[in-house]
């Protein structure tokens, strides 16, 4: 058996070629859409090592490996170097290659790009949303675009159906109107302090209430964690998730169509331990092994 420190730095060692595969994992080192500290276009790098911790065996909540699913790791999309715009344009035209995509982000606006692809594929999804923010900001002080309005611009533009949308976390200052806009187009917003009295269980149940049947997407912001277990993001917000209430609401998604996932925000120079990382790589895993295996 290979030791860890050998594995291939690719997401879980993958070596399958991408042609072969039905989950894909992606990189994309964007961060132009921060509001705070930058650095999560470092995050794909991170996540991928620290994911070679996960390579020894199944997941004991299912007895499944997520390397014997058929995934390929891609490597890195493109971007336009300084356009923000122009890069969520060759992500979504990337992500269009693929029929199952894993990506590691990057900053939240990747999302948007994501979704854009996603949507002209399927029409518009439910969502299951971690997150410390709304992100449902009509602007990101003053520019359209941001990391901080992505599910703004994703449910004006029809890419997912705010009827069939949940997000897990919230606790951040907030504006009242960007809550209630939020809140008056159907979603469901379950705080982190509702996390911590209700119990995982409960909230897991509320996500299979609302997203019923048809396709789904999970977009993962990993300041949804505290920033005591997950200091490396650039907008950390006290009383968050803990990663053992975010890995207990993950395993009990099983049967959800999900068609796709991100994992944002990881910047790893403000990490210790890599903590941040082995938290994300861990939330990717942990959702490979909701996918259907035969």
């Amino acid at each position: 058996m290979t030791p860890t420190f050998a594995i291939p730095p690719t997401f879980l060692g993958s070596t399958l070629d991408p042609a072969a595969a039905r989950i894909c994992v992606a990189g994309v080192p964007l961060d132009l859409g921060t509001t705070n500290r930058a650095g999560a276009r470092e995050g794909p790098p991170a996540v991928r090592r620290a994911s070679r911790m996960l390579v020894d065996g199944d997941n004991p909540a299912n007895w499944r490996d997520p390397r014997t699913l058929g995934l390929a790791d891609v490597g890195d999309f493109a971007i336009a170097l300084g356009d923000l715009p122009g890069s969520l344009s060759l992500i979504a035209e990337q992500a269009a290659a693929y029929a199952h995509l894993v990506t590691i982000g990057g900053d939240h606006s990747i999302t948007l790009g994501l979704l854009r692809a996603l949507a002209r594929r399927c029409g518009p999804v439910g969502m299951v949303h971690f997150d410390a923010h709304v992100d449902t900001w009509p602007d990101s002080f003053g520019q359209p675009l941001g990391h901080g309005s992505v599910f703004y611009r994703a449910i004006v533009e029809g890419l997912v159906d705010p009827r069939r949308m949940i997000q897990i976390g919230i606790r951040s200052p907030c504006e009242r109107a960007v809550y209630d806009w939020t809140l008056a187009q159907g979603v469901r917003i379950v705080t982190a302090e509702e996390v911590h009295e209700s119990g995982p269980r409960v909230v897991a149940e509320q996500v299979h209430a609302v997203l019923k049947s048809g396709p789904a997407y999970l977009s993962f912001d990993i300041d949804a964690i505290d920033p005591g277990q997950a200091p490396g993001t650039g907008t950390p917000e006290v009383g968050g998730l803990f990663t053992w209430q975010v890995m207990a609401i993950l395993k009990r998604l099983a049967g959800i169509d999900f068609r796709g996932m991100d994992l944002v925000e990881v910047a790893p120079a403000y990490d210790q331990a890599e903590i941040t990382a082995l938290a994300g790589s861990a939330v990717i895993w942990q959702y490979l092994c909701l996918q259907p295996f035969s």
